[in-house]
């Protein structure tokens, strides 16, 4: 028996066949250039004197030179250069994934478990490392995603390593009615040991429990020593402390903060009295009735006694509010003054002015 050859398929056939199969891929394109597949560069660098060095600031890029989303952030490098100050700082350049007349100076941990420095999407990062008086500092940064590919460096940002000034002493809070005022001694030295001067400016900061971190809410003009922190809420206790910043330039170098004391502002404000007393008597007791303070802080009301016209008004009685009236028992038979006076509901129990003084005798 004879097996027949199978016909070969023409070329057009063959050729149709090819660009199926390549069409089953799945490429629906050309590829991405690896250049936009770069994280994007970070754009909010801050930064200023504190503390003793140089604090940075800014935030995690979450997207990529494309626009995609950036998942997987994985470092972010900072980069120094130095110089004495003259003429423009160094250019900053990615190159071979260093930043050619810049030293790194710190790398921070963004993938799981992040860096302590890591708050929110936002980095925190202090460099103390070999800080010169006079010497100008530029940074960039950097942020480099799992597969290792680095985004393009941030905009530089350059300043002046000045010395910072040693904490204020003899911090005093005095508190008042929904106020707490300040007073402080100037540090004397800066931190390379030469006198602070005379034009520091002082930040207030203030905590409202003592594990809470402090926050600034207010400077003083050049030279003040005192602060008044206005608008508190009465009977809670604050935390203060205050630190020096000392300004040269468009540069602030902040000093350390003052060791922290409390204060409790105050409700000093007696409530709206009482009027209106009207005093019935019968036989050994005396029944009072008034119309009560308009004030809407009122706890209570006091009623005092006297007897001849000369003897002082003393306290027999008080009426939580809502009352009104109250009945004065077991009194001899005689002559008797009364007034009442409101209280509040203050740490202070604050009290009115008396309401109008009546007599009466008791039979």
């Amino acid at each position: 028996m004879t097996v027949g050859r199978r016909r070969a398929l023409p070329p057009l056939v063959v050729a149709a066949l090819l660009l199926a199969a390549l069409g089953a891929c799945g490429r629906k394109g050309p590829p991405v250039p690896p250049e936009r597949r770069l994280p994007q560069a970070v754009t909010d660098l801050r930064g200023g004197l504190r503390g003793g060095g140089v604090e940075l600031a800014w935030s995690i890029p979450r997207r990529r030179v494309d626009g995609t989303r950036l998942i997987d952030p994985s470092l972010a490098r900072v980069f120094r250069a130095e110089d004495a100050g003259t003429g423009d700082p160094k250019p900053a350049l990615l190159v071979d994934n260093r930043i050619p007349g810049y030293t790194e100076v710190g790398t921070i941990r963004l993938a799981e478990p992040p860096s302590t420095l890591v708050t929110n999407g936002r980095i925190v990062f202090p460099d103390r490392r070999n800080l010169a008086v006079g010497r100008r500092y530029s940074y960039v940064v950097v942020t480099t995603d799992a597969q290792g590919r680095t985004s393009p460096p941030s905009p530089r940002l350059t300043l002046t390593y000045l010395a910072t000034p040693e904490p204020p002493t003899g911090l005093e809070g005095e508190p008042g009615e929904r106020e707490v005022r300040l007073s402080w001694r100037p540090p004397e030295r800066l931190s390379d040991g030469s006198a602070a001067g005379p034009a520091l400016v002082y930040e207030i900061l203030r905590a409202a429990s003592a594990d809470a971190p402090l926050a600034a809410v207010g400077r003083t003009e050049p030279g003040a020593t005192s602060a008044v922190d206005r608008g508190l809420e009465n009977d809670r206790t604050y935390h203060y402390a205050v630190r020096a910043l000392r300004r040269e330039g468009n540069v602030t170098a902040e000093g350390e903060a003052s060791t922290r004391i409390t204060a409790t502002p105050t409700d000093l404000t007696p409530p709206a009295p009482a009027s209106n007393l009207v005093a019935v008597p019968t036989q050994g007791t005396v029944r009072l009735s008034w119309t009560p303070s308009p004030d809407t802080d009122v706890a209570g009301y006091v009623v005092y006694r006297g007897g001849g016209p000369r003897e002082p008004l003393v306290r027999v009685g008080s009426v939580r509010v809502p009352g009104t009236t109250f009945t004065d028992r077991d009194l001899s038979p005689g002559n008797y003054r009364y007034a009442v006076t409101a209280q509040d509901t203050s740490v202070r129990a604050n009290e009115s002015r008396p309401t109008n003084e009546v007599s009466v005798t008791v039979p």
